[in-house]
């Protein structure tokens, strides 16, 4: 955690239902953008993700989000390990209802499985939540499946061979 001053941004009442649109992400995002740019800022907090980033990383995939480009999956989503080895996203969950799950495969290393994430979650986003298993490709044309699991909350990414 940087030291130093820190905000928080967040709906107000009137949308708290629906915070995790994307016109209102986009909107809180772009507000925290314009905030990031004043001086002696230490860090970014994006809390669905748990995320802390340097300002000028956020202000950087905000803005090129916002201009049209990717949705930012690395800074408003993250990847963390869980306790058995397997990859979980952080933050999707916030935005579709789901969060990604890649179990323990010696075929992908980690920066694989943060390649293929942040392909799934601009996909996902454009998307929305999968109700049944689906078929899609990574970005160096891996074959990957995504099967729902526990009741739907999250989204098993399995290789195919």
């Amino acid at each position: 955690i940087p030291a130093g001053e820190s905000i928080s941004l967040q709906p107000g009442p009137h949308l708290l239902d629906g915070a995790g649109m994307l016109p209102v992400v986009r909107i809180l995002a772009g507000i925290g953008a314009e905030l990031a740019q004043l001086p002696g800022l230490g860090g970014v907090f994006w809390q669905p993700a748990q995320c802390w980033m340097a300002p000028k990383y956020f202000r950087g995939v905000v803005a090129e989000w916002l201009g049209g480009g990717a949705f930012p999956a690395l800074g408003l989503t993250a990847l963390q390990r869980d306790s058995n080895g397997a990859m979980v996203s952080v933050g999707l969950d916030f935005l579709i209802g789901q969060e990604l799950r890649f179990e323990p495969d010696r075929r992908l290393v980690a920066a694989a499985v943060a390649r293929i994430a942040m392909r799934l979650i601009h996909s996902l986003i454009e998307s929305g939540p999968l109700t049944q298993p689906a078929d899609f490709s990574g970005p160096d044309g891996e074959r990957l499946r995504l099967e729902p699991i526990k009741n739907g909350r999250q989204l098993r990414v399995v290789l195919q061979r």
